[in-house]
């Protein structure tokens, strides 16, 4: 089986100006410094004893509170970096500056502090970006703010006009799949058709790999954050055409929604993938349905999905690929998680656990997987810091600082080795390769470029030899 080779030229992620690295970032964190300390400064004794110390106080109570929500909600897998908690510090001082500092400015001053707001919440986000990678440019995140169209993106109407014309890349449609199984309210999802889709009077009967994305997402981020279609192009230009249909389904229904591919309080999310887009997918593009041919991808929550997707539905999936998923739907606490994603419900909890699955569903037939996960440090046990570990340094030639100090939260530490073991007594062939790096969009990425032809393979396509 593969194994992820992280090269970050060969990943796609400098083309444009970049928001990881590099002048814009640092040029706007410095704006905001410079506005605010043209903001605050002023020479009464008042404004420095009590409405300074106010702003302050209340900026640090900020980032604790934005600290403590984050850690409660569990909404991230490697702590986030100290300059994060700064950033949002700052950014709640500055609007208290522009609040308490009004009365008495001159207008120059006012102006800065009006000014440094808006540079302090794009200070916040250039580093909550840098921690997660979600967006590598100015341009996919302009792309993705106005809704702009996703790379190869045609309409459902033109796949017609096509047909029998052998294209040199293949294409994606948005689609509006029925949620009559589920009543899962869910967004625009897309589906990548290669070219060998468009040989021939009627489409083939292709393979299919549904693609889930992380807890916060949107059915388009593997295409825009994740960057993954000029390997798709290379890959199909060096197959006579040949690839899976992709299939980058929407698991939460909205950004911030985090179902992890359950049913449940927050919505029926494993009987959407389930029950409408599988059955959707083979009406409406002629895929294949035997689950010999069918495959699920999943990035962090996204991971967690493919693993419990596969192992309580066989008789749809035969193949997941998890990257740097956790040991199981997750949601905080195990009682938190059986609280938020299942209303209370410990039932609930077992049936979506994918070791309890595993061990009551006993022996599978034709089911493997692969996972690629990131290396965790050993902790000393007492300060939460790993034993003689040392920060990396990070180079600009680095894309994506997320994860920098290479912690997972204690759900995804081990998970793969628990998974793959617990898989290998029931007949599952699993695989795990790790890889130091932080917890990005582009580990994702270079995942899925290096696991594409194994997938492909597993699926029942050929392959080319030089992959």
């Amino acid at each position: 089986m593969p194994s992820a080779k992280l090269n970050p030229y060969e990943m796609n992620f400098h083309h444009g100006t970049s928001l990881l690295h590099g002048w814009l970032p640092l040029t706007i964190e410095i704006i905001a410094i410079v506005l605010l300390l043209i903001a605050i400064v002023r020479l009464t004794r008042r404004w420095w004893l009590i409405r300074i110390p106010i702003a302050v106080v209340l900026g640090v109570a900020g980032a604790l509170g934005a600290w403590a929500y984050t850690n409660d909600q569990g909404l991230a897998s490697d702590p986030a970096p100290v300059l994060l908690w700064i950033c949002v510090g700052a950014m709640v001082a500055a609007l208290v500056v522009v609040v308490i500092g009004w009365p008495g400015a001159r207008w120059w001053q006012r102006v800065a502090a009006i000014l440094a707001l808006p540079f302090a919440i794009a200070s916040t986000g250039v580093v909550l970006n840098q921690w997660v990678g979600y967006y590598p440019t100015v341009q996919s995140a302009w792309s993705a703010l106005t809704a702009g169209p996703l790379p190869h993106q045609t309409t459902t109407d033109a796949l017609a006009g096509l047909r029998g014309t052998n294209p040199k890349t293949g294409v994606v449609v948005p689609v509006d799949i029925p949620s009559n199984g589920s009543g899962f309210n869910h967004r625009t999802e897309y589906v990548y058709l290669p070219p060998a889709w468009f040989a021939g009077k009627t489409p083939p009967s292709l393979p299919v790999v549904m693609m889930i994305g992380g807890e916060f997402n949107t059915p388009g981020d593997w295409l825009r954050s994740g960057q993954i279609m000029p390997e798709i192009d290379k890959f199909t230009a060096a197959n006579n055409g040949q690839a899976p249909i992709l299939v980058f389904v929407d698991s939460s229904g909205s950004f911030n929604n985090d179902t992890e591919c359950v049913n449940g309080p927050r919505g029926n999310a494993a009987d959407h993938l389930t029950k409408d887009v599988v059955p959707y997918v083979e009406s409406k593009f002629n895929a294949s349905s035997d689950p010999a041919h069918w495959a699920v991808v999943g990035w962090s929550m996204g991971g967690t999905c493919a693993v419990d997707l596969t192992v309580m539905h066989p008789e749809l999936f035969h193949t997941f690929v998890d990257i740097a998923g956790d040991a199981g739907p997750d949601s905080g606490t195990k009682a938190q998680t059986v609280q938020r994603l299942y209303g209370g419900s410990t039932e609930q909890w077992e049936h979506f656990d994918p070791v309890t699955v595993m061990d009551k569903h006993g022996p599978y037939t034709g089911i493997a997987g692969l996972f690629d996960d990131l290396t965790a440090p050993q902790h000393d046990g007492k300060h939460g810091m790993p034993k003689g570990f040392k920060m990396p340094k990070v180079s600009e030639d680095q894309i994506g600082k997320g994860g920098q100090d290479a912690f997972e939260g204690s759900s995804e530490v081990g998970a793969a080795e628990k998974l793959c073991t617990t898989g290998k007594k029931v007949g599952i062939d699993c695989t795990i390769h790790t890889t130091k790096g932080g917890h990005t969009w582009q580990f994702a990425s270079a995942a899925f470029s290096s696991s594409l032809a194994w997938v492909s393979a597993r699926v029942g396509l050929p392959v080319p030899a030089s992959t």
